[in-house]
């Protein structure tokens, strides 16, 4: 359970804190699904730029993703509240068949894109959402039950490029019962979405892990914290990648392909820097998306075994072929595949 030090309304002066990185940015769109987050954030940032002298124009959205009859009434509730504190608001409707499994995660992209593209029609690079500390602890722990490196452990930031649009989370360091709380002290509604309570989604599922947990000091704080210090540790470790891509290339122009490392060098390199260094060059020179971690980590132990026996290796991964003969080991683009013929064989 919350303390009673994270059951206080949100002062206008923590606001103030809390949103000073937005000051001189000139148009925000704001994320508003009509649960309480993202109703508080709604409130708390017209109360925040209602006192300002100057300050971003602010606009809202919310998606209706046309998967619950209650969602166009809800859309038509942030509508009015927003026109109460002066914010041009727009319902978003994702339109379309929907996809009979995966579906939270297809709605969260088809969200995105479109508060992204809303995002540049009313003339902003930036969209906030109402991310809280809650979320963070339970994004760390999804990460962690699907086997995340440290790069996914890092969990949210508090910006993201996406969609070529700037994605804002002033509100990760906030819990959520201060929002309850915010919401209450002011005497505004807000929705109740019952997916937010459904077993059958993975998120569901992991917050009613967390009051077990913060029982044995393991609570949404501490999972932030731990958040924090992964993406401390990942960012320090992706420095450490970069100088050693610039000091184990035969050519220091890094865009030039095939990309190629003195074998030794690079195996005598710890471990974590070698395969992330390894995943780097692959995605530089292949053409199939992100590598996929666990393939990654087979493919490193198999380059470490045939060092020390001595063998050549020739594998392909995310569109990338890596060699490793003699004293050097190569990465470059993967020949095209064939298109197979259908039919029968003439």
């Amino acid at each position: 359970m919350p303390n009673a030090d994270e059951t206080r309304p949100v002062s206008a002066a923590e606001a103030d804190a809390l949103f000073i990185p937005l000051l001189d940015i000139p148009a925000l769109l704001i994320a508003v699904s009509g649960g309480p987050d993202s109703i508080a954030l709604l409130t708390l940032l017209a109360r925040w730029r209602a006192a300002l002298p100057r300050g971003p124009d602010l606009f809202a959205a919310t998606v209706d993703h046309g998967l619950r009859p209650e969602a166009a009434r809800e859309a038509r509730a942030v509508k009015r509240l927003a026109a109460q504190l002066g914010i041009p608001h727009r319902t978003l409707r994702w339109t379309g068949d929907k996809p009979g499994t995966g579906l939270q995660e297809a709605a969260r992209d088809a969200r995105y894109r479109l508060l992204t593209a809303e995002a540049k029609r009313v003339g902003s690079g930036h969209v906030v959402t109402a991310h809280t500390l809650d979320d963070q602890a339970e994004t760390l722990l999804i990460r962690m039950a699907r086997g995340s490196g440290l790069s996914g452990l890092r969990a949210m930031a508090a910006a993201t490029d996406l969609h070529g649009i700037r994605l804002l989370r002033p509100l990760l360091d906030v819990r959520k019962s201060r929002l309850l709380a915010t919401l209450a002290d002011a005497g505004i509604g807000f929705a109740d979405d019952p997916s937010n309570r459904d077993p059958r989604f993975t998120r569901v599922r992991v917050r009613t892990l967390l009051p077990e947990l913060a029982r044995e000091g393991l609570d949404a704080r501490r999972l932030a914290q731990l958040a924090r210090r992964i993406r401390r540790a990942d960012a320090a470790l992706a420095a450490a990648v970069d100088q050693a891509f610039v000091d184990l290339s035969a050519d220091r122009d890094l865009t030039t392909m095939p990309v190629e490392f003195d074998a030794a060098r690079f195996l005598a390199l710890p471990d974590e820097i070698g395969l992330r260094l390894l995943g780097e060059a692959i995605g530089r020179a292949g053409d199939e998306g992100p590598v996929e971690l666990g393939k990654l980590e087979i493919l490193f132990a198999a380059l470490q075994s045939a060092a020390r026996q001595g063998e050549k290796l020739r594998r392909t991964l995310a569109g990338a072929v890596v060699t490793c003969a003699g004293k050097s080991l190569t990465i470059g683009r993967a020949p095209a595949r064939r298109n197979r013929p259908h039919g029968p064989k003439p």
